[in-house]
């Protein structure tokens, strides 16, 4: 209850950096982490923790050679993914520092990608900042794994980011739609390479 309540005051108080009123289902949290195989992922960062939903089910599935971190605008999120996951290294900063911040970590290359953050919401200039930022730090092999909400894709900046997936991953993939989601939603399932 603690962690919807501080989800939905920042969505009220930042409705551009939140894009939902309640944190994401055991559902959807699944078939986010069901995209990757951690078996192989060494390489691992989370855009846009939130609560640490995701987080949680990205520490039990890590491989133990596997190095991981999440980047969080919000210092009140990143105090409540701290919080849920204290094992999780969580920096309070923007994506955009991402190539900064693979430094500090000693990562050349990310393998994995989780992100929570709410696409539909930014500007052009923002999407375009947060994917220049990302590909410059991403393998070849990459994965990537976001989602969206369905009504989102009647937005402007919905199907501009759908395009923008197209045009950057070799393979784009839609997994089912997650009904039990407030509101309803489904993950795209990105790989750079075939």
């Amino acid at each position: 209850m603690k962690n919807s309540l501080t989800f939905l005051k920042n969505f009220v108080l930042h409705p551009t950096q939140v894009g939902a009123i309640a944190p994401s289902s055991p559902g959807l949290v699944t078939a986010m982490v069901d995209s990757f195989d951690w078996q192989t992922a060494r390489n691992v960062v989370e855009f846009g923790p939130g609560t640490g939903v995701f987080t949680e089910a990205i520490i039990k599935r890590l491989h133990p050679e596997a190095k991981f971190f999440a980047i969080e605008r919000s210092s009140e999120l990143v105090r409540a993914t701290r919080e849920r996951c204290p094992s999780a290294t969580v920096y309070h900063d923007s994506v955009t520092q991402i190539a900064e911040i693979c430094e500090r970590e000693g990562i050349e290359q990310i393998d994995s990608v989780i992100c929570g953050l709410p696409w539909a919401s930014f500007s052009t200039s923002l999407q375009s900042e947060i994917f220049d930022a990302m590909m410059g730090v991403l393998s070849s092999e990459a994965r990537f794994a976001t989602f969206a909400y369905w009504q989102g894709l009647a937005l402007p900046a919905g199907r501009r980011f759908s395009r923008r997936l197209q045009q950057t991953f070799a393979t784009v993939e839609k997994s089912r739609t997650v009904w039990q989601n407030l509101p309803p939603a489904f993950v795209y399932r990105c790989a750079l390479s075939k």
